[in-house]
């Protein structure tokens, strides 16, 4: 796309048709949004003192403006590089016209054959005389540059008695500008000085923050503008409001008044563009183009880049300098090859370089291809990191590297163990750790007794146990990575706990609970320690390791010893007997001591109907008749009691029965046994028929908690709101019976129970079910059937009554809604 070309003056002829300021020529197609732009941009009042100016000599003292807006990327505006000249009088002869040219492009750097914006100050392109056609072509190829360039910026800035002071902080306040949306104003006498300084700026900047710089080298009122670099000479009215200070710096060479000391912070990075000065800045940014991802933006960005690419050149380097590319060295993964250059560079010149940047061009030569270079970084840097991860302050650092010279692993192996004599636990941890990670070649006659006198001093330490996570894990890892060391706190466990029997707990305390079954293989004693340990932790697996103990020792059944070793506090629970019973052959033979703990299990008495099912279950277990030949005749004697309950539970048709069983069998001595009568013995009875009359003589042949259990059962079957089943019919017929004839002899504890029960069949139960129990009554007791039956056809009546009352209040409204 060609360079738009626009002059903008007061002149009679123009694009407005009237006379005044307009534009007088401009490019054919240029857009409106263009054009406002460009008339915003071209404003221009001469200084007070130049107002009145007509002579060419005089008109060539007034201020110059040259404005660069560049492309922002957001729009599609363009860019625009203008100049604005005071022309004196216009075709009124009135004093304050001044005329503009502007250049116009969509990319200024493609048109501008790569040009910067303060290139064109002076440029044989500008014109300031108005034409007498409205269009006027667009340049014929890019715009020819001015007398400004590096060589003529670095002269200038040699010969200003300023510069050294003040140079710095003027490029770090254009740094700040382009990313803080500050201004910087730079007055001087001429606006030429000023385009040199603008030069000289430009020059130092990264070229493409260089391209983003927009500035105007005259601006009548400062204060107004929002561009970067903003220029005015001497009677300048510089109005910054007070809100704005922070935005504004200004820089009044002229008067040799800037910014207070300390204010602009000067980046290493400016203070090396200065020492490469701006005569020599554009050929190394040329090179800088190797070593930057794209992604650059701040200072410290393009600081390491540069840094490189001024080495590469011969450049001297600061400390700062060369601590930034070591340290971007390693993470620029976009330089290739290049950064195991620029590593190598630093490293043969720079001497006197800390660990931190010795481990970045270490990385950065690995990662660049650099072989050689990095084993040679590595071994300066075996020792000093060797130590530091001893004494863990090295957080973060890369693992070590495994040395290829066999003169450094020697040399590395000897400061290995000098420094593991004079280590605690756990610097020696972080040593063997190390000596792992690198593959060092430690002495094998040095390094196991290390390990051994290691394992024992760290399983001994109470230190040990309350040590910060850091340290267990590093323990943890050199356990899993080491099979020495696992040998070795194997070894040391074993000798404690023959120094210490009953010690088992040491294998539940950190370090000792690393070990697992596979470390211990082919140390049974050890491991019998280890299952009676892990039962201290796991209790509810108690049996199965029980059984891995009598596996592991070759022994068919367990002595008191083992017993109390697994289970120190308590016997076996009813669930533990039969995950013991399950997993014993029938066929074996078990000795007194397992015989006590089952039979213990076996005579406990179940509380609730949790407890009664895993009871009932071992002895269903142990009617197996191999089993049952374990028990004692007291045991069996249990079991067979429980079976026959169980049976009567299950076989006998009607309550009688079932009482007359449970009656039969001595059941106050076996805990199994009492349980079936407290609690399933009362639901049976209920859900079974029974003779009314009988209801009375079973009842006194059992317990109170039976009997109360029986008719709390009865009262919530009674109370359930469901039709009475004949078995309930029958049991709440004998209760009446019991209730009338023999309320005298009813023992107080039942009174209450045997009340509600019947209040709530004769009053609220379904009237057919309360019908149907006055009838059970009458071959018993004639009068409790009359009062039934009475109570029934009461609450019978009652019932047709109010459904009478319900029907005639809808009859008449029913009525009532037909009148109306």
């Amino acid at each position: 796309m060609a360079v738009e070309q626009l002059y903008y003056t007061s002149c009679e002829q123009g694009l407005s048709g009237f006379s005044g300021f307009q534009f007088n020529a401009v490019s054919s197609g240029v857009r409106a949004d263009v054009m406002h732009a460009v008339e915003a941009l071209a404003g221009y009042e001469p200084p007070r003192s130049m107002l009145n100016s007509d002579s060419p000599e005089d008109l060539a003292r007034c201020p110059v403006n040259l404005c660069f807006v560049p492309e922002s990327g957001d729009d599609e505006k363009g860019a625009t590089v203008l100049c604005a000249r005071y022309v004196g009088r216009d075709s009124a002869q009135r004093f304050g016209n001044y005329f503009a040219h502007a250049l116009h492009t969509s990319d200024f750097d493609r048109d501008g054959d790569g040009l910067l914006g303060i290139e064109l100050w002076g440029s044989p392109e500008w014109t300031a005389s108005p034409v007498a056609e409205n269009e006027i072509p667009p340049l014929p190829g890019p715009p020819r540059p001015g007398p400004l360039t590096p060589e003529a910026a670095d002269e200038f800035v040699a010969a200003e008695p300023h510069a050294a002071a003040q140079l710095p902080h003027l490029l770090a306040a254009a740094f700040s500008a382009l990313h803080e949306r500050r201004t910087v104003v730079v007055v001087d006498s001429t606006t030429e000085r000023i385009a040199h300084w603008f030069a000289a700026v430009c020059y130092l900047l990264p070229p493409p923050l260089a391209r983003r710089l927009s500035f105007a080298t005259y601006a009548h009122k400062p204060g107004r503008s929002r561009l970067h670099l903003i220029g005015a000479v001497p009677g300048t009215r510089i109005d910054i409001g007070p809100d704005d200070h922070d935005v504004y710096r200004v820089f009044d060479f002229a008067a040799g008044h800037f910014p207070p000391d300390g204010e602009i912070p000067v980046h290493h990075l400016v203070r090396l563009l200065l020492r490469v000065g701006v005569r020599q800045a554009s050929a190394v940014w040329s090179w800088t183009d190797a070593y930057t991802s794209g992604e650059e933006r701040y200072q410290g960005d393009w600081h390491a880049p540069f840094a490189a690419a001024a080495a590469t050149g011969g450049m001297e380097l600061r400390p700062a300098d060369v601590r930034a590319v070591a340290l971007w060295a390693p993470e620029a993964a976009h330089a290739g090859e290049l950064r195991a250059e620029a590593a190598r560079d630093i490293y043969l010149r720079y001497p006197d370089l800390d660990d931190e940047e010795l481990a970045g061009l270490s990385r950065a030569a690995a990662d660049g291809g650099d072989a050689e270079l990095h084993q040679e970084i590595e071994g300066r840097l075996y020792a000093s990191r060797m130590r530091a991860a001893m004494h863990g302050t090295a957080p973060g650092a890369p693992p070590p590297v495994r040395l290829a010279d066999p003169v450094l692993r020697e040399r590395a192996a000897a400061d290995w163990t000098e420094l593991l004599r004079e280590a605690d636990d756990q610097q020696a941890v972080r040593l063997h750790l190390w000596a792992l990670d690198s593959r060092l070649p430690v002495p094998q006659g040095y390094a196991w007794p290390a390990l051994e006198r290691l394992a024992r001093s760290l399983l001994e330490a109470t230190a040990t146990r309350s040590a910060p996570d850091g340290h267990r894990g590093e323990v943890r890892r050199l356990f899993h990575a080491s099979p020495d060391f696992r040998s070795a706190l194997a070894d040391a466990v074993g000798d404690l706990l023959g120094q210490r029997p009953g010690q088992q707990g040491v294998l539940l305390q950190f370090p000792g609970d690393l070990l697992g079954e596979g470390d211990l293989a082919g140390r049974p004693e050890l491991l019998r320690h280890y299952w009676v340990a892990q039962t201290e932790r796991r209790p509810d697996r108690a049996v199965e390791h029980l059984l891995r103990i009598l596996r592991l020792t070759g022994a068919a059944t367990p002595d008191a010893e083992l017993l109390r070793d697994l289970w120190p506090y308590r016997r076996w629970t009813v669930t533990e007997a039969i995950a013991f019973v399950r997993r014993l052959h029938p066929d074996a033979v078990i000795g007194p001591a397992a015989v006590e703990w089952l039979e213990a299990a076996l005579q406990k008495e179940p509380q609730t109907e949790d407890e009664l099912r895993p009871s009932l279950e071992l002895c269903e277990l142990l009617t197996d008749p191999r089993r049952i030949a374990w028990l004692s005749t007291q045991a069996v004697s249990c079991v067979a009691a429980v079976e026959q309950l169980n049976g009567l539970l299950n076989g006998t048709a009607t309550a009688q029965q079932l009482a007359d069983g449970f009656t039969a069998v001595k059941t106050d001595r076996w805990g199994p046994a009492r349980a079936l009568v407290h609690l399933r013995l009362p639901g049976a009875l209920m859900a079974r028929p029974v003779d009314p009359r009988e209801v009375r003589t079973f009842l006194a042949r059992f317990p109170d908690r039976t009997v109360v259990s029986y008719l709390k059962q009865l009262l919530a079957a009674t109370r359930s709101g469901k039709r009475a089943t004949p078995a309930v019919l029958d049991h709440v017929t004998g209760l009446e019976l019991i209730l009338k004839r023999y309320r005298t002899g009813l023992p107080l504890l039942y009174q209450d129970y045997v009340a509600a029960i019947c209040e709530h069949a004769e009053q609220e139960w379904d009237v057919r079910d309360t019908e149907l129990l006055a009838a059970a009554l009458r071959p018993h007791h004639g009068p409790s059937a009359q009062r039934v039956n009475a109570i029934a056809a009461e609450r019978l009546g009652a019932a047709r009554k109010l459904a009478r009352r319900l029907r005639g209040k809808g009859d008449r409204r029913d009525q009532g809604e037909g009148g109306k």
